[in-house]
């Protein structure tokens, strides 16, 4: 699996895209991008596996005040495949390598399911509860760096 930029004004046309979930995500990120604004590392992934979107990853916008939010998302037919981990890997990785002082948050619904595990796996913990414009209620996360 791969991680390749979802750059602005992509073109809905590809064959590539043609997938509803690839053009809902594509449409969102229309959205979004204006309001982040477009700025590498910090921006949205496509998931790539033997040539197929199966998900996307991204960061919430640029850093700021030390932290950098992350989120992810495999299509439903490819869940269960470790794909959201392996996007979250990477995220944490490209955080990591860009700066290493920054804090990696993530937040997910107030439940215990999939995201939550995935972001226990990967050295996230439990922080606090905080509203959400997506999710309303949400559990906060931050990823805890392994002690050298």
């Amino acid at each position: 699996m791969i991680l390749r930029p979802i750059l602005p004004n992509e073109d809905k046309a590809n064959e590539v895209y043609a997938s509803a979930n690839c053009q809902l995500l594509l449409s969102m990120y229309d959205d979004f991008y204006p309001k982040i604004g477009f700025a590498l590392p910090w921006v949205g992934y496509f998931v790539i596996r033997q040539d197929e979107i199966i998900g996307s990853c991204g960061f919430i916008g640029q850093p700021k005040a030390g932290k950098v939010e992350i989120a992810y998302w495999t299509f439903k037919e490819f869940e269960g495949q470790g794909i959201a981990s392996f996007a979250c890997k990477a995220l944490i990785s490209i955080a990591a390598q860009t700066d290493p002082n920054l804090i990696i948050t993530a937040k997910t619904a107030p439940e215990h399911n999939a995201s939550t595990k995935i972001l226990e796996t990967n050295g996230f913990v439990f922080t606090e509860i905080v509203q959400d414009e997506e999710i309303g209620e949400a559990w906060a996360w931050a990823y805890k760096k392994a002690d050298k």
